[in-house]
């Protein structure tokens, strides 16, 4: 698929037959490691071998997703926005920086990830349902929505205490626990984190604090008909 630069663009992918591509914590971690890495232009023969040392000495060191003296100065391919890992899929909303940024970098991705499950897991063949899904978003409330159903839905969906409609019932105890969850940009949004894999730009002009974030994600998620809002911000 073929983007303009600076275009925004929400990217799904699903595991083979809906299957988990994620079995244990080592696979999330590694994921999280491989959205920090690979969005760069540099791509060594061997990134694997160095990602592999670094992931041993450095990652669950002090100072986590440094980015190593000896690469060359980082040129990211896309500004990743917003993402949630789920266990059979993930979700990222891009903002494509270079020529091309969005399919070298998703292609990097999922080629490392499945390169990693069929090794340790010693399997063979494809990790993901067929080619990506890309749908790009040229409208500011489209991208509001689309950033709480990405980082607060999805994540609910995971919720232990009743899943999605356990946390609509107690929605601020349900936030303030995914806004822990690594695995989502939903915490650095809440001013918990600042993850050096997230790019806040465009959310922080939209809401100029957490509290406003949160506020927008309770009415949509109480009140609003968060797909329903969606759907008819994709046909119009």
């Amino acid at each position: 698929m073929r983007f303009e630069n600076n275009t925004y663009v929400h990217i799904f992918t699903r595991g083979h037959r809906k299957q988990e591509i994620f079995l244990n914590p080592e696979d999330w971690w590694r994921a999280i490691f491989m959205l920090r890495y690979f969005n760069d232009e540099y791509s060594p023969f061997n990134i694997f071998r160095q990602l592999d040392n670094m992931w041993k000495s450095d990652f669950h060191g002090s100072k986590p997703l440094l980015w190593p003296s000896h690469w060359p100065e980082r040129k990211p391919l896309v500004r990743i926005s917003v993402f949630t890992l789920m266990n059979n899929h993930y979700h990222l909303l891009l903002q494509q920086l270079r020529d091309g940024g969005i399919t070298k970098f998703i292609r990097k991705l999922n080629t490392g990830m499945a390169k990693f499950f069929n090794t340790k897991y010693k399997q063979t063949g494809s990790l993901f349902q067929g080619k990506y899904k890309a749908k790009v978003i040229d409208q500011d409330i489209y991208l509001m929505y689309l950033s709480v159903y990405i980082q607060v839905k999805n994540v609910f969906e995971r919720y232990p205490e009743g899943g999605l409609s356990g946390a609509l019932k107690n929605f601020d105890r349900a936030y303030n626990w995914a806004i822990q969850d690594p695995f989502t940009s939903l915490g650095d949004y809440a001013g918990k984190r600042n993850s050096p894999i997230i790019d806040k730009g465009v959310l922080k002009e939209l809401f100029d604090s957490p509290e406003k974030y949160k506020e927008f994600a309770k009415q949509c998620m109480l009140k609003d008909n968060l797909d329903e809002k969606l759907n008819k911000l994709k046909i119009d």
